[in-house]
């Protein structure tokens, strides 16, 4: 992936950190971010020693438009090549524990920040990135089966993973760019309150695929699970 450049946000820990890893060991020029500048500069140091790619990063709240458009901008130029060729918006919060969110017990706050981290932040990091993406760049967005399937408990998680799928279809729509939704399953994450699931590392290859290989026609726009990315890899 010479003269590729990725876009992660939300990339110092769990998912984020591994396909930033995995990027960056096929070669890719990755950026990340985080709302941590320390976590950033370490992991940006942690990336440039270990792959075949390269890394820069930002301190960037995907919360805040104006960091986004620092971040998009700083990523144009920082690899080999001109442009942006993939996003991964994985940035996300869940504010509660998994299966004791129930809907009717949330504060408007912890709701309206879910919304505006999980939803309006996929929105604004695709929005930002737009007018660098090159002709065939690809948008990720992870998801999983609560955005579609009701589990009790899941509260503004639930609700706005189910939001943020909307917007990848629209986005699919309305780019030039293809945008995939993808559906790790169950991973273990602070974000899923590390209860057990596929370590990180096991999920990161699906994005690889996505960016390179997953046909766009078929599944632009759409989830992308697990069963369609073990069948089209056998």
């Amino acid at each position: 992936m010479d003269n590729t450049t990725v876009v992660v946000t939300g990339a110092t820990r769990g998912v984020g950190r591994a396909v930033a890893e995995a990027f960056v060991a096929e070669g890719a020029h990755v950026v990340v971010c985080s709302r941590s500048g320390d976590d950033v500069d370490q992991t940006v140091a942690a990336l440039s020693a270990s792959g075949a790619g390269s890394a820069s990063g930002l301190r960037a709240d995907v919360r805040d438009e104006f960091d986004l458009e620092r971040l998009l901008h700083h990523a144009d130029g920082a690899g080999d090549g001109a442009g942006v060729d993939v996003v991964v918006a994985n940035a996300a919060v869940n504010h509660g524990t998994p299966g004791e969110m129930p809907l009717d017990a949330e504060p408007y706050s912890r709701f309206d920040d879910t919304v505006r981290t999980n939803v309006r932040g996929v929105f604004a990091t695709i929005q930002e990135a737009t007018p660098y993406l090159t002709d065939d760049a690809r948008i990720l967005v992870p998801s999983g089966s609560v955005a579609r399937e009701t589990k009790p408990g899941m509260g503004a998680y639930a609700v706005s993973k189910a939001a943020a799928e909307a917007v990848v279809r629209q986005a699919n729509a309305d780019l030039d760019a293809t945008v995939f939704t993808l559906d790790l399953g169950l991973v273990n994450t602070a974000l899923t309150g590390n209860t057990g699931g596929r370590d990180p590392a096991d999920v990161a290859p699906m994005f690889l695929w996505a960016a390179t290989e997953a046909d766009a026609e078929e599944y632009g726009g759409g989830v992308v699970g697990l069963r369609e990315w073990k069948s089209a890899t056998r």
